[in-house]
């Protein structure tokens, strides 16, 4: 097994991002700016929001936090929206989610300019995506992506993996990740099968490929038998067990195997927040 080092790879990154903040802020006395919106006051999200509000300031990206009751309405959270929506000093715009009342998620998304949309989720951003034909469209047009499938992209193409003419499995059709993950490996010329839970064979299907996304919320779901010799894994899986934290595929299973993989913790996970960095600074000069 080798272990494919999304921290290294991220704080690379990071470190790029913000030398390139340090130039605007001397050319132009501005930097690039967040908000982030969290509804409610679940654990994981309060976690993931200190993480991004952290990762602003590291890189020199102001942050400006909203916290809204649980009960907050769809209306009262749009309303919030459309404020930073007008606010010229606000770039990007991301509501954490789920949202306690996840039923009206995508109403409020929808609120949410798509210049400053840099999760990506945005129905202009995503049929953007999905209507460019190369990765060579997609950076030319600086569209704004979602976080955890650009940065398994940057993961793959930073280590060197080939993704050209590779068979690549995404297990899960999520808005998320799913769908645009399967778009972006097409985009690279993987020849791309999108599985989920109500696929049959999984296994015989995912033992086929040379990639393996694995997206599924379910953890340890895959182990050895879904693998061929010499395959990427790339476990998005971030599942808070009794145990610690683990991801869709059950390491120890296949730690003994001829394969690429990414850990978790320490995968995929901090390229989330890195691309949520990078999303911003796209948002910025979009705007600027």
């Amino acid at each position: 097994m080798e272990l494919i080092n999304g921290k290294k790879i991220s704080d690379n990154k990071r470190i790029e991002i913000k030398e390139k903040i340090g130039k605007i802020k001397i050319l132009t006395g501005a930097v690039p700016s967040l908000a982030t919106i969290l509804v409610g006051k679940d654990p994981a999200s309060q976690v993931y929001i200190k993480s991004k509000i952290q990762a602003c300031e590291d890189v020199g990206m102001k942050s400006f936090h909203h916290n809204l009751d649980e009960n907050s309405s769809q209306e009262d959270i749009i309303s919030l929206i459309k404020d930073l929506n007008d606010n010229s000093d606000i770039d990007g715009i991301l509501l954490q989610l789920p949202l306690p009342k996840n039923n009206y998620a995508q109403g409020c998304i929808n609120a949410i300019s798509p210049l400053k949309d840099v999760d990506g989720l945005h129905p202009f951003n995503a049929g953007l995506l999905n209507l460019s034909k190369s990765w060579e469209e997609i950076v030319r047009k600086n569209i704004l992506i979602s976080c955890t499938p650009l940065g398994v992209i940057y993961l793959l193409k930073q280590s060197n993996i080939e993704i050209d003419g590779k068979t690549a499995v995404v297990i899960g059709r999520s808005n998320l990740v799913g769908k645009p993950l399967s778009m972006l490996l097409l985009a690279n010329n993987a020849t791309v099968i999108m599985t989920h839970s109500r696929t049959k064979n999984l296994k015989k299907i995912c033992k086929s490929a040379d990639i393996v996304a694995a997206a599924i919320g379910r953890p340890k779901f895959i182990n050895k038998d879904f693998i061929k010799d010499g395959a990427v894994v790339v476990d998005v899986g971030i599942n808070r067990t009794s145990d610690g934290l683990c991801g869709d595929v059950d390491f120890d299973a296949v730690k003994d195997m001829n394969i690429k993989i990414t850990p978790v913790p320490g995968g995929i996970g901090p390229m989330t927040i890195t691309m949520l960095l990078e999303n911003t600074l796209k948002a910025f000069n979009k705007i600027g």
